[in-house]
């Protein structure tokens, strides 16, 4: 038809352009009136609007005024957590059956109103695929019929609280929600503002689903104090929060000493490589960078990697790639001038630019950028500013490559393409991150876990594994909940340990001198590096030993020994690895007795108690030597085409600080633990009866455990405590102690992040036996929780079409 503007095929192929996006929002826009554009809080299953609350704009893209949501207040954080106890009993007494029923229903509620979901995060700039959507809800039906077979021995957390920040995805956000419900828990969530619509919509469908009320209440607020306070609250039994990392530190240090486990992911705005090796299909590769670098919104940070050999090859089809290519939206005009800055920067330290079009008037948009030739240490590459903005760098080796994508602080995800499937393994194994995409990028699905490394969470969210963080072992009490101590952080740990006294009271005499004992560090016995020691005594209260007094350079000593000789541990086959804790468990029988007598000495059991503890501590030592090569991962069924595997990973190095109860069961226990899983491990025994874990010292040396992978360390508990919670180096502390020290690691091991497994033994007693955990149960779940303690999970895609 003459003068009209519709283009061909061709024209569009050669343009290579987007077709047009439908922008109606008339269904949300209805939703929106039925609630007078002024939605409140969804406390036990229903709106409430309580009078003489703050509210909140929520906007769009443009600043338009959608609505307004209610800022919580403190009488509305006691009223939905009270609700919350009572749906908690109320969803707890259904059978799995039943919870599975609900989410059945949630799932085709989901569907039936997909559209109105779908305009109102297109709205509110955080776009979710419904379908994705739709399938995490299907997969953790799946998991709420089957939560009884498949966890046997695990109870619910309680009450739940998700936290999320304001530049999460509702995606992030139901991968909380959803194995949390599923497998028993009752949920408040506080979204932030991307999701607070979103997230009432959903709290309302699953309402109609069935869902007794109170299950699930959803509280929004102005900034991240509502979260602070609902963590706060007596009544809440776990937090869990996904978002960035400044308000994840914010949180955890603000609910220190409040006796609530907290799980961290930090995906938002993680730095991840891109890398392209010389093997790779090139076209291929260059259409996954245009994908995912340039994508409307983006929830990490991407950086390109590209082997020097095919580096002219990658820039020629870039620049072919990003011609034509419009101006994207950045998410604020402030991000203008922080991006502008970033590029003066890079160019000015020798980087070329690469853009398809000139600097827009607008202050929102900005074009596709490529920042050819930056040096890993840019500011750019560390933490690449929001927007369009890719920098890209070169490597020769693949080994080299791969020593650039660990550069990050975060570990979240990485793309690796290769044609070669030898060099695909090994880069999956080498690099420090909790996903990796083979010659593929963002590929999600629930069945995978997303586990966060380093900097990038300490816990894991998808597939079963992602179940555990709202579960607990029946027979495990949970940290109690308790006040925050007054704790001077800067000074904790700070005072010396007392020196025993020549000539004084607590002397034994000539005719019957202490013996003086040496601890192990880094493969050999030595005294502690200011070569001061502290008595050891009796039950009588006489003086039975002296041992080392470790400090800060004893702990160091120790975890640069451990760093060198833990990538070798870790690739041991587990048949090696089993074989040589079978080894430890050998030496250990030869000695039983001398173990058995010193803990006699040391703690005053009878002989008979302390010869029953050590076959205890043989057997278990057996229990893990068995299980190193029975918990491999395996391959996950997915809806698409291609193969996924989930394989379980060492933390790396871990920091021990033993109780003073079943001072032999308890150290081989959690030693076995964590190395049958491939970790390397500081041990600081009990300071009350640290003799027990010296004698151990004979039993590892004439083991085949490698010099350096174990090192025991004794001295005061608080002291050492400090020394590990500030190594930067360290990936998790395993703590058995005082309120003071589960407080003072809750608020420092957020900065750098650690994991933690936080234990307050003076709610247990600390003579005898106590109540508490009793070591001497091998239940299948106390076991399994120790393993997954020393664990975190790494999921590989392989398409194969």
């Amino acid at each position: 038809m003459a003068g009209s503007t519709t283009k061909s095929v061709h024209d569009i192929f050669e343009s290579m352009e987007y077709g047009p996006a439908s922008s109606s929002t008339a269904t949300a826009q209805s939703w929106l009136e039925s609630h007078s554009c002024a939605l409140g809080l969804f406390i036990n299953g229903a709106f409430v609007c309580p009078p003489d609350r703050q509210t909140c704009n929520v906007t769009d893209a443009s600043g338009q005024r959608l609505c307004s949501t209610v800022c919580a207040a403190d009488e509305d954080v006691s009223l939905s957590a009270s609700s919350s106890l009572t749906g908690l009993k109320a969803w707890s007494e259904l059978s799995c059956y039943q919870r599975a029923k609900v989410f059945q229903s949630f799932g085709s509620g989901l569907q039936r109103h997909s559209q109105c979901l779908a305009e109102l995060c297109e709205m509110v700039q955080s776009p979710s695929s419904v379908s994705a959507l739709v399938r995490l809800v299907q997969y953790y039906t799946g998991w709420a019929q089957l939560r009884d077979v498949h966890a046997p021995g695990w109870t619910p957390q309680g009450v739940v609280a998700v936290v999320v920040s304001d530049d999460c995805s509702l995606y992030s956000l139901l991968l909380k929600v959803l194995p949390a419900l599923a497998v028993g828990n009752a949920i408040i969530v506080i979204p932030g503002c991307g999701t607070a619509l979103p997230a009432l919509l959903i709290g309302s469908l699953f309402h109609e689903a069935g869902l007794p009320a109170g299950a699930l209440n959803v509280v929004t607020r102005k900034d991240l104090s509502l979260g602070i306070k609902v963590a706060q609250n007596p009544k809440i039994n776990c937090v869990t929060y996904s978002g960035n990392k400044k308000e994840g530190e914010m949180l955890s240090r603000e609910t220190a000493g409040w006796g609530i486990p907290v799980s961290l992911s930090l995906s938002a705005n993680a730095v991840c490589p891109f890398i392209i090796f010389e093997s790779a299909d090139i076209d291929s590769a260059v259409d996954g960078v245009i994908e995912t670098a340039f994508k409307k919104k983006k929830e990490w940070q991407w950086v390109l990697c590209v082997q020097e050999s095919v580096w002219e090859g990658v820039v020629a089809r870039l620049k072919l790639r990003m011609a034509g290519m419009k101006c994207l939206p950045l998410l604020a005009e402030s991000d203008r001038h922080i991006v502008e800055a970033a590029v003066q920067e890079a160019q000015q330290q020798g980087a070329n630019v690469m853009q398809p079009c000139p600097l827009p008037s607008s202050l929102s948009l900005y074009p596709p950028t490529v920042l050819c030739g930056v040096a890993p240490s840019c500011p750019c590459v560390v933490a690449p500013p929001p927007g369009p903005l890719l920098p890209m760098l070169s490597f020769r080796t693949a080994g080299e490559g791969l020593t650039i994508g660990n550069h990050s602080p975060h570990g979240q995800a990485a793309s690796i393409w290769t044609e070669d499937l030898t060099l695909a393994l090994e880069s999956t194994k080498s690099l420090s991150v909790g996903t990796v995409w083979v010659n593929s990028h963002s590929v999600f699905d629930p069945s995978l876990c997303l586990s966060g490394v380093k900097e990038s969470g300490n816990c894991t969210d998808g597939g079963r594994e992602g179940l555990f963080q709202f579960l607990r072992p029946s027979l495990s009490p949970p940290l109690p909940r308790s006040s925050p101590l007054s704790v001077d952080y800067v000074k904790f740990g700070s005072t010396a340990s007392r020196p025993p006294i020549p000539g004084g009271a607590e002397s034994a005499g000539p005719a019957r001198a202490p013996r003086s004992y040496l601890q192990l560090v880094g493969g050999r016995q030595c005294k502690s590096d200011s070569g001061s020691s502290v008595a050891v005594l009796a039950p009588d209260g006489s003086v039975l030993a002296y041992c080392p007094d470790g400090g800060r350079k004893d702990v160091r000593n120790a975890v640069e020994a451990a760093i060198k000789v833990q990538p070798g541990w870790k690739k041991k086959s587990p048949v090696s690895r089993s074989q040589a804790l079978y080894s430890l468990a050998a030496s250990l029988d030869l000695r039983k007795r001398d173990m058995a007598m010193s803990l006699q000495a040391q703690t005053g059991l009878s002989l008979e108690e302390a010869e029953r503890e050590a076959e205890l501590s043989i057997s278990r030592l057996c229990d893990w030597a068995a299980h190193c090569e029975k918990a491999g991962g395996g391959v996950q069924s997915l809806p698409q085409s291609g193969s996924a595997l989930s394989l379980p990973d060492p933390l790396g190095v871990v920091g021990v600080v033993l109780p003073d109860r079943w001072t032999l069961l308890s150290l081989v226990s959690l030693l076995g633990a964590a190395l049958a899983a491939g970790n390397a491990v500081v041990m600081v025994p009990s300071e009350k009866h640290p003799l027990p874990a010296l004698d151990f010292i004979q039993v590892l040396q004439s083991s085949d455990i490698p010099e350096g992978v174990v090192s025991i360390i004794t001295g005061g508990r608080d002291q050492l405590t400090q020394a590990m919670a500030n190594h930067s180096v360290m990936q998790a502390i395993w703590y058995w102690g005082s309120q003071e020290g589960c407080q003072y690691l809750q608020y420092t091991c957020c900065n750098p992040l650690k994991s933690l497994w936080l234990h307050c033994e003076e709610q247990g007693g600390s003579e005898g036996r106590g109540e508490g955990r009793d070591w001497a149960l091998s239940h299948p779940s106390l076991l399994e929780e120790m393993w997954r303690q020393a664990t975190q999970w790494k999921s590989v895609w392989i398409p194969t079409a």
